[in-house]
């Protein structure tokens, strides 16, 4: 099987509606965290044998300019089974362009939708299927105040949620505030997270790391920014909370091993989007799995709900609620259950076909794609 052509078709993007918030310092879009309006993309890898490998990425034009200066030369003639020669040759072209984190992993993604398509499998079952469901939580979006923050946890307690993580304000001793008050809402067993957006510097990481401990949360998760190993190794020695680390440092699966010599993480991210694709994602997740440390799957999706299902260590599904006007979130990518569960892809490949032919296929690939 050889690669025959390499595309890229942009597809308007609306943004986000309704529109959300992040921490302090991220509001950077008129006032809210979430993206504006803009141009999407997919990349469509064609074959000789008919199969076509997709992958999708918010920033279409960025990719375009990528795949016509780089990536289209690299693929054509090859043989998209040969994943490993392409991951290392990607990290070999970033030497000198410097790619942002989701480009790592986004020709690594559609080679293995057509591996999946050949093998007529799903992608989780072609890395070795571990599981068919898994536990999804809430991951919050950044509200005005506690008392709808408390609202939100009511909300997604009654569609089935088991456990809940707080994206806040971004202000140690309000978040801190929070966190208790959370807590004491939904009572000692329900399972909580805390994810800092790397929003804070080493005294108020500890100070907010103590409040969490308090309130016997399960993670605490990227409270200062990633460029500083040391830094972490720092804020472990002072907070007895589990760290959760790795999400966007620099390097994937090369700056996780950094985190790990440290003894800092008690558990990595791991992703298809920021961490070199499925490659990149599992390699993480085994080299955690050598140390009997988690591989937390970051992001929601079908990529995500692939990850989850193949990766031993790992424990639940993150699902966004973007709003407190809560109704079943994510229908439309991967299905939350009355039970808080998600379950196992079941389309060929990475899948997006199937949600095509629910929902529609995109005007602009329908001369690309044959469903």
């Amino acid at each position: 099987m050889k690669i025959t052509d390499v595309k890229v078709v942009l597809i308007p993007y609306p943004g986000a509606s309704p529109a959300f918030k992040w921490r302090e310092g991220l509001n950077v879009n008129n006032g809210f965290g979430s993206s504006p309006a803009g141009t999407a993309g997919y990349l469509l890898i064609e074959t000789d044998e008919g199969f076509t490998g997709i992958a999708a990425v918010g920033n279409g034009v960025i990719l375009e300019d990528y795949v016509n200066r780089r990536l289209r030369q690299m693929l054509l003639g090859k043989d998209p089974l040969d994943r490993e020669y392409f991951y290392e040759q990607i990290w070999e072209i970033d030497r000198i362009e410097r790619f942002p984190a989701w480009m790592l992993g986004i020709v690594d993604v559609a080679l293995w939708d057509i591996a999946g398509k050949q093998a007529n499998l799903p992608i989780y079952k072609l890395m070795g299927g571990y599981r068919e469901s898994i536990p999804a939580y809430a991951s919050t979006a950044t509200y005005e105040t506690i008392e709808e923050f408390l609202d939100v946890a009511d909300k997604v307690q009654a569609l089935g949620y088991k456990s809940i993580k707080l994206h806040a304000w971004g202000d140690a001793k309000k978040d801190a505030e929070l966190s208790l008050a959370l807590r004491a809402h939904v009572g000692d067993e329900m399972p909580l997270m805390y994810d800092g957006s790397a929003g804070f510097d080493l005294m108020d990481a500890v100070y907010l790391g103590d409040a969490l401990t308090e309130a016997n949360y399960l993670w605490y998760e990227e409270p200062m920014r990633e460029f500083s190993v040391t830094a972490y190794k720092w804020l472990g020695e002072r907070v007895k909370i589990p760290l959760l680390l790795g999400e966007v440092a620099e390097g994937a699966h090369f700056a996780a091993g950094d985190f790990l010599a440290t003894g800092v993480a008690s558990a990595l991210r791991t992703s298809t989007g920021l961490r070199g694709g499925f490659t990149g994602a599992m390699r993480i997740a085994h080299l955690a799995d050598a140390y009997h440390l988690r591989a937390e799957v970051h992001g929601g999706g079908l990529t995500a709900a692939h990850l989850c299902m193949a990766i031993k260590n790992t424990t639940a599904y993150e699902s966004f609620i973007s709003s407190t006007a809560i109704d079943r979130p994510e229908a439309r990518f991967v299905e939350i259950d009355s039970d808080g569960m998600v379950h196992a892809p079941k389309g060929v490949g990475v899948g997006y076909e199937e949600e095509w032919k629910l929902f529609g296929l995109p005007e602009q690939l329908a001369k690309h794609i044959t469903l």
